[in-house]
């Protein structure tokens, strides 16, 4: 292919003379690929916002929380009550090797948190040092609660940052200070600032984090537990725990293996399979409709590619009949249909991308929206602009082809 100056304005001379045809399909091409940078582009920001949903969440916990019994079993009758204790904590620690961390919680919501002449309606969590691991803190003041707070049981608690907004609306470093939750007053040793909106037994932004054996005493638990969170060593799938876990404590508590409502397990390694697997599917159906749009526009410049030769038969006829090659008409027809394709697909790219900034900065301008990034990469759009080009040259051939057919003579006798 020829690639001088009068073989690009030869090309522009025919997209000027066909300007009403070039707008009409290159607008197929330009919708096609803004449709698919727009919406890679949006399902990109919208998998962010849901993953800093998850924030900070192990992604091999799972849970176990007790509830009411739907089987009799050995003599008990269904719909008893029985709760998680201690003793469970320490027989799946000692009996299941392949959970790396073993965890009880103890909740209490409805608190009202007191600082000043400033209140807010809060949640008491009782934690051991170790659920960190479980749901790891962003501290941005002081420290989260350590071995050395369990085991001496002192009263401090680090708060979450809904907490800290309503309780200190002036800001600052709130370490040292002390609030009432209650009838008790803790010192604050840490702000916890985590963004993810899912938490055991209550949003993190919200609670109060004391130690558990404080948590205890306080609210009269004994040796009772509200739930048991636990992850599994690298290379362990929880779900593949979960039947062992639940046969230990349902020989403990005397209810059916099998009876699944006595025991509920909350497995966040399905939970996040789950959004993975939903956000593929998510892009295929993008790439789908993204490529369908692209190739009806292709279709479309193919189609007036062909009118276009049609109505130069005499024009390539000549051009033939002077010393044109076929190569030379295969060339101008072939670059024609890739100017016209990246014309149209670069207005498009510019669109997409500047409206997916004009979306990423309204969605950020609200604080209460977690960071996401509603844009394409880099090199997503090169590869488009690369699609582009090799489509353009798809689309052309066909009419490149005719218009090699065409002979002089014939030209000749149709003018």
């Amino acid at each position: 292919m020829r690639f001088d100056i009068d073989s690009f304005r030869e090309i522009a001379d025919s997209l000027v003379r066909n300007k009403s045809r070039s707008l009409l399909t290159g607008f197929g091409v330009f919708w096609g690929i803004f449709m698919l940078l727009f919406l890679m582009g949006g399902g990109k920001g919208f998998k962010d916002m849901i993953s800093a949903n998850f924030a900070g969440f192990a992604t091999n916990t799972d849970i176990l929380v007790s509830s009411r019994t739907s089987k009799p079993w050995h003599g008990f009758k269904e719909e008893r009550y029985w709760q998680l204790s201690y003793t469970d904590v320490e027989r799946l620690k000692q009996m299941v090797p392949e959970l790396e961390t073993v965890t009880p919680v103890i909740n209490s919501w409805g608190q009202t948190a007191v600082y000043g002449a400033n209140s807010v309606q809060a949640g008491i969590r009782g934690i051991y040092a170790d659920y960190a691991k479980i749901e790891e803190p962003r501290v941005v003041y002081g420290r989260p609660l350590n071995d050395a707070d369990i085991l001496q049981e002192r009263k401090v608690c680090m708060i979450g940052k809904r907490v800290y907004n309503s309780l200190f609306p002036d800001g600052g470093d709130p370490c040292g200070t002390f609030i009432k939750v209650g009838s008790v007053y803790y010192q604050i040793v840490g702000v916890d600032f985590s963004s993810g909106n899912i938490s055991v037994g209550g949003r993190a932004d919200q609670t109060v984090s004391i130690p558990l054996p404080v948590a205890q005493k306080l609210l009269n638990r004994g040796a009772n537990v509200d739930l048991i969170c636990t992850t599994g060593k690298p290379g362990v799938r929880m779900s593949d725990m979960e039947p062992r876990m639940r046969q230990i404590v349902a020989r403990q508590h005397l209810f059916d293996p099998s009876d699944k409502q006595a025991l509920v397990m909350i497995n966040t390694e399905q939970m996040f399979a789950l959004v993975d697997n939903l956000f593929v599917g998510v892009s295929f159906l993008i790439w789908l409709i993204g490529l369908g749009t692209i190739l009806a526009g292709v279709i479309g410049v193919s189609n007036i590619m062909m009118v276009t030769v049609k109505e130069r038969t005499t024009e390539i006829g000549i051009r033939r009949a002077i010393g044109a090659t076929p190569r030379d008409i295969l060339s101008q027809i072939i670059l024609e249909s890739i100017s016209l394709t990246l014309v149209a697909g670069s207005f498009g790219i510019v669109l997409a991308v500047q409206l997916l900034r004009l979306v990423t900065f309204i969605v950020r301008s609200n604080p209460d929206n977690p960071a996401a990034d509603f844009q394409v990469t880099f090199w997503l759009a090169v590869t488009a602009a690369l699609l582009l080009t090799v489509l353009g040259v798809v689309a052309g051939l066909a009419p490149a082809s005719r218009a090699m057919a065409i002979k002089p003579v014939d030209a000749m006798r149709d003018e």
